[in-house]
């Protein structure tokens, strides 16, 4: 394989060499003589115990809890882990060495001490990137084995050099990604939802967090998640960490290096959530108490051979199974993705779908362009607004950057210190109520001015957030750098952005996952995703979905008022403009963004077809929030040429 780093690449006994030492050096001690390895008691792992003695080979049981809170799906990961008995296997895009995933490597470390089969396959994209890390742990322990998916150039760690050489040699095989994010326990419980392994997936990042979902289920199902996990594991593209050049070197170089001392950015929080997660009251209260039964339960995902089109028959891949649900729908189809860029089957589906006599709603969430992490997909979603509206049909909510009244504990993001209300785990902040107030500041943001001080104090913080982009859609050949990261906003503080993968159709069938619902996701990334057909199940789905396009959280996406004169020629220039593949001139769209205006005549939600609708929301432009600037040519810029990287975003 070419070596664009101009550093050439281990020969095969080089490499058996690394992995000799790696395995050398792997503690063969267990801590634990019990059969259940020491087990931490888990009501939640106990749930999965409960669904698989429930359950028969003609009617499954399970239980599924959905995962709305950042930091409370840390500790039921963390609580998780801590309660395996026979194996733990982690599947995930992006696992940075901040906080957050260093507590979880921590945790998984012990389990393997304990008796515990750990396995943890990372894309190399986004992976660990310190060398020193990967090599004290593929040398850690005989339980514990780390595994990167399709590394480039054989490495674990990339330069600018490598990225030109990706686009030169490999440009598909570079972007095929392993996007599947995946936690499964003793294969009786699993974890699947869009959060990586990143302080930003937690609310626990001074700048910027992901509004994010994931799914808890218990029960057989959790057996196919163990079988796609195994079927990535074997695969030809995942590579034993030592066995990759850089890592290997540098076991050549020194033997397995000790892992370096955990140095927490905030010990109070990492306190608060390790006693959380061995409190088993609050794990009952939290993810138990709240389990549904569900009726049926598929869990969908790619296999590696996507990667070559090889896709067996009997497989149940992520894309044709989310288009039947979507072609399938009758009344509604509600669909959160942080990403709105649709492929061209995408389009032809929703175009089905307004064609029909009776044609279901169709209501998208997604980000606006001041609280999306990836400006350049935004972009192209700017571009085609008016057919997103007028052509598909489309009532589409931008999510705000402040969101009043979103699932998450304020109190991380100003990183106020936890006295007596410290434990407290959602603030419903609405307004100017004197709990939004305080939380706010004095600058009217979440932060205000301690923004400043806790940047200083977070040195060691987010890694891949300063050396890679953080956007999971990027196109991977532009740098090794942030060339797309969250735009300038008017205000202070740490802002949100969505990052939730979700789908709801007609109220009867839930989807909680990976696929962002785009190009990438169906033609370059491998996904996975829980599919629920269960009523109850999909309410309370949908109702997580409707709280974020709430006034205090979403804008809507609606047409402009008609001008008085030449309303006409100025959408039909649009309209022309909007076609063209090389410049997109017209400055004055077809669509705008609108804030609710409440009052007694104006009662929420109410839809942008209802004649009142003008009455009741004001426009606030087509990029509200967003510190424009230059920025505003930037976007007009992007939009023009931007169509030609549709498949890549």
């Amino acid at each position: 394989m070419l070596t664009a780093s101009g550093c050439a690449g281990l020969s095969h006994s080089q490499r058996d060499r690394a992995a000799a030492i790696a395995a050398a050096a792997r503690d063969t001690t267990v801590s634990c003589a019990r059969e259940d390895r020491c087990a931490q008691p888990s009501p939640l792992r106990a749930l999965g115990g409960r669904a698989m003695a429930e359950s028969t080979d003609v009617q499954p049981r399970h239980y599924a809890t959905i995962l709305d809170h950042g930091e409370e799906a840390l500790v039921a990961r963390l609580n998780l882990i801590h309660s395996a008995t026979r194996s733990i296997d982690l599947q995930t895009y992006i696992f940075d060495k901040d906080d957050s995933a260093r507590l979880v490597m921590d945790a998984l470390l012990d389990a393997s001490r304990r008796g515990v089969k750990v396995r943890v396959l990372i894309d190399q994209l986004s992976a660990i990137s310190d060398l020193e890390i990967l090599g004290a742990l593929s040398g850690a322990h005989q339980n514990f084995e780390l595994r990167i998916y399709n590394p480039t150039f054989g490495k674990a760690k990339l330069n600018y050099f490598d990225y030109a050489g990706s686009v030169l040699c490999c440009f598909r095989r570079f972007n095929q990604r392993m996007h599947n994010k995946l936690l499964v326990i003793d294969s009786v419980v699993g974890v699947v939802g869009g959060r990586n392994y990143q302080d930003d997936y937690y609310d626990w990042d001074a700048e910027y967090n992901f509004r994010d979902r994931d799914v808890v289920v218990a029960g057989p199902e959790a057996r196919r998640m163990a079988d796609n996990f195994e079927a990535f594991w074997r695969a030809q593209r995942s590579v034993p960490a030592e066995r990759l050049n850089d890592v290997g070197r540098t076991l050549l170089r020194g033997g397995v290096p000790a892992m370096p001392p955990a140095q927490f950015q905030h010990p109070e929080r990492i306190e608060r959530v390790r006693e959380e997660a061995a409190d088993e009251g609050f794990i009952a209260e939290r993810f138990v108490e709240t389990a549904l039964p569900v009726r049926k339960v598929l869990y969908v995902a790619d296999l590696p051979q996507k990667h070559r089109k090889e896709h067996p028959r009997q497989a149940v891949s992520t894309a044709p199974e989310l288009d039947g649900l979507i072609a399938g729908a009758r009344e509604e189809v509600l669909l959160q993705t942080p990403y709105l860029v649709l492929s061209d089957p995408a389009q032809e589906i929703f175009r089905d779908l307004r064609a029909r006599t009776d044609a279901p709603r169709v209501v998208v969430s997604t980000n606006s362009l001041a609280a999306t992490d990836n400006p350049i997909v935004y972009a192209l979603s700017y571009k085609y607004k008016r057919r997103n509206l007028r052509e598909l049909g489309f009532n589409i909510y931008e999510y705000k950057p402040f969101p009043l009244d979103a699932p998450v504990d304020y109190e991380n993001l100003v990183r106020l210190p936890f006295g007596a209300e410290g434990g407290a785990r959602e603030h419903r902040v609405v307004g100017g109520s004197a709990v939004g107030n305080a939380v706010r500041g004095s600058s009217g943001a979440p932060g205000g001015a301690e923004r400043d001080r806790d940047r200083d104090r977070r040195a060691g913080g987010s890694e891949v957030d300063r050396r890679v982009q953080r956007a999971e859609t990027r196109p991977s050949f532009l740098s090794t750098r942030p060339s797309s990261r969250p735009l300038p906003v008017t205000r202070e503080g740490a802002r949100m952005g969505l990052h939730a993968k979700s789908l709801v159709v007609d109220r009867r069938v839930g989807v909680i996952g990976t696929h962002n619902f785009d190009p990438r996701s169906e033609n370059y990334n491998t996904e996975g995703a829980v599919v629920i057909d269960d009523p109850a199940f999909a309410q309370a789905l949908a109702a997580s979905i409707e709280r974020d396009m709430e006034p205090e959280n979403s804008w809507v996406v609606a047409p402009r008022g008609k001008p008085p004169v030449l309303s006409g020629l100025n959408y039909s220039v649009g309209k022309v403009s909007e076609a063209l593949p090389i410049l997109d001139f017209w400055p004055w769209r077809y669509a705008t963004n609108y804030e609710f205006k409440p009052g007694p005549d104006c009662p929420w939600p109410l839809r942008r077809q209802d004649p009142k609708f003008l009455q009741c929301y004001q426009p606030v432009g087509d990029f509200p929030e967003v510190n424009v600037g230059p920025k505003w040519l930037l976007v007009r810029m992007l939009t023009a040429f931007g169509a030609g990287l549709v498949p890549i975003l």
